[in-house]
C-alpha cells in the first residue's frame, strides 16, 4: 500500500509493506530506538543494553501475537527506505493502533501523523472504532490529541484513547490523500 502526503514543507511517499523474516533486526532497531533515553540513564553497558532490548523486544512481539493474532505488522517506508513499523489490529467492530515507531531521525516529519490520518478515514469508512493505548509519558500521546482522540480510560501509567473526532482534520485532507496498492506486495506473504 502506497500513500503520498503533501506538507508544508516536504512530499512523502509512504508505503508499507508486510514484514518478513528478513526484518526482524531492523524492527529490533526501530524498538531499540524507543527505548534510548530510558536506558541511557539506567548506566548499563552496550552489551548489556542490547541483551536486554532484544529480551523485551521477543516479549513484546509474542504479547502482541497472543493479544492480537490477526494483525497486520508492517515495515513503513518513506521512498525505499525503512523508516519504522506499525502494527495494527482490524477487528469487526474495532480497528486498533497496536503500535507505531519511527526511526528518531523520521521523527516530527509528518510521517505518523499521516498514517494515523489513514486509519482515522479507514475506520470512519468502515464505521469501526479506532483506538490505542499509550504511555501516559509519551510524546506521541499529544499528537493522538491533536488528531481527535479522547482518553477513554486506562492506569497511572497507560492511557486508552479513542477516535471521537471533535478536533480531527477534515475528512477531505484525509481523503485526498492518494492510495495505491503497491503491486510489488499486493498478495505476498513474505
Amino acid at each position: 500500500m502506497s500513500h503520498r502526503a503533501h506538507d508544508q514543507s516536504s512530499s512523502h511517499e509512504i508505503s508499507l509493506r508486510p514484514v518478513s523474516a528478513n526484518n526482524t533486526e531492523f524492527l529490533m532497531q526501530v524498538y531499540a530506538s524507543t527505548r534510548q533515553e530510558e536506558l541511557a540513564i539506567w548506566g548499563w553497558s552496550p552489551a548489556q543494553q542490547a541483551s536486554f532490548v532484544r529480551m523485551q523486544f521477543h516479549v513484546r512481539q509474542r504479547g502482541y501475537a497472543a493479544a492480537y493474532p490477526s494483525a497486520d505488522t508492517s515495515v513503513v517506508c518513506v521512498g525505499d527506505v525503512p523508516v519504522g513499523s506499525t502494527v495494527v489490529f482490524r477487528g469487526t467492530t474495532e480497528m486498533r493502533l497496536v503500535d507505531i515507531s519511527l526511526l528518531p531521525e523520521f521523527r516530527s516529519r509528518g510521517i505518523g501523523g499521516e498514517l494515523i490520518r489513514i486509519l482515522i478515514s479507514e475506520a470512519g469508512d468502515s464505521r469501526r472504532a479506532l483506538r490505542l493505548c499509550v504511555l501516559r509519558s509519551n510524546r506521541a500521546a499529544r499528537l493522538y490529541e491533536r488528531l481527535g482522540f479522547a482518553a477513554t480510560g486506562g492506569d497511572p501509567m497507560y492511557c486508552e484513547m479513542e477516535f471521537v473526532g471533535a478536533h480531527a482534520p477534515s475528512r477531505t485532507n484525509a481523503a485526498s490523500l492518494s492510495l495505491e496498492e503497491d503491486s510489488s506486495h499486493a498478495g505476498k506473504a513474505e
